[in-house]
């Protein structure tokens, strides 16, 4: 029986194990992919107070040490769901694994958005993909489509134009909503080809490989060849395993009635699967911290 169990090890589930531990609380942790969640995708991150620079996968190692070293107990399995027995929470895993806690914090983060054509499934990790630092080398001087024109698809192409032969960056809207120096920093180079109001239409697969892209462009059809796709199109929550226990909008985002609560007494919201307007590293650790003092406030009651 833990005191507090917190589902997600990203920022905010590992800033709620840390304060959770600091006022004397056991705390276990459920994390289903990577300690550290999306930021660890990043290779340089210069918004974290405390770090002039930091790689997004240096600082998730540095809040699991630092959770740990306090206590923290964790483990790599999917949650599928939580169930009541008595005082206590079942937490249960798809690895079969059940987990008796008194109090839950779910900091499930965000997962990436996919486009929904034909034939996507089949090609991420052979032909699409998200992360540059995990795939770029498999693209070393060929030609590749990136699929987006925010600050997560310029940081991806960034990476990218040193790597690949030609980037071509297709965006759905009329300007890219990137920060104007990702911005220069990306269209400078001599590799990177621009298209805005687009509309990815097809995915062109040839003997179950990827070789090109079709899509609009203004309303006139088009099509570019390309050896890969990388997706920077957004981030959807998974949050449907919960809806017995908190609330979820049309988006399928935790809706709390203030900053971290839920309609079930015990059950605590912390991070980027919440409905909130900025999605942070900072804004993640700082919901941790409310929903870890909470879950607090709730034993000690």
């Amino acid at each position: 029986m833990y005191d507090i169990i917190v589902v997600g090890g990203g920022p905010a589930g590992l800033t709620a194990a840390i304060y959770g531990l600091r006022n004397g609380k056991s705390v276990f942790v459920i994390e289903k992919e990577v300690f550290g969640g999306q930021i660890v995708n990043s290779p340089k991150v210069e918004n974290i107070p405390g770090f002039n620079s930091i790689s997004g996968d240096e600082f998730g190692d540095k809040m699991l040490e630092q959770a740990m070293g306090q206590g923290a107990e964790v483990t790599i399995e999917e949650v599928t769901g939580i169930g009541k027995s008595g005082d206590a929470f079942i937490v249960r895993t798809m690895e079969g694994g059940s987990y008796e806690g008194r109090t839950v914090i779910l900091a499930t983060g965000t997962t990436h958005r996919v486009l929904g054509l034909e034939g996507e499934q089949d090609l991420i990790g052979s032909g699409i993909s998200f992360c540059a630092v995990c795939d770029g080398d498999f693209y070393r001087d060929k030609k590749v489509v990136m699929i987006g024109g925010g600050n997560s698809a310029f940081v991806e192409s960034s990476l990218l134009v040193d790597i690949v032969k030609e980037l071509v960056i297709l965006q759905d809207m009329p300007y890219f909503t990137a920060d104007q120096k990702l911005q220069d920093q990306v269209l400078s180079r001599g590799n990177v080809e621009t298209h805005v109001n687009t509309k990815i239409k097809a995915y062109v697969i040839q003997d179950g490989k990827l070789t090109g892209v079709q899509y609009e462009e203004n309303g006139e059809a088009k099509e570019v060849s390309c050896d890969g796709v990388f997706l920077a199109v957004g981030l959807v929550p998974e949050n449907g395993a919960f809806t017995n226990v908190a609330e979820i909008d049309g988006r399928g985002y935790f809706v709390t009635p203030d900053i971290c609560t839920t309609r079930t007494p015990g059950i605590f919201i912390a991070g980027d699967c919440r409905a909130k307007t900025l999605r942070q590293v900072a804004t993640a650790c700082s919901d941790g911290a409310y929903a870890a003092i909470a879950a607090c406030d709730f034993l000690k009651n």
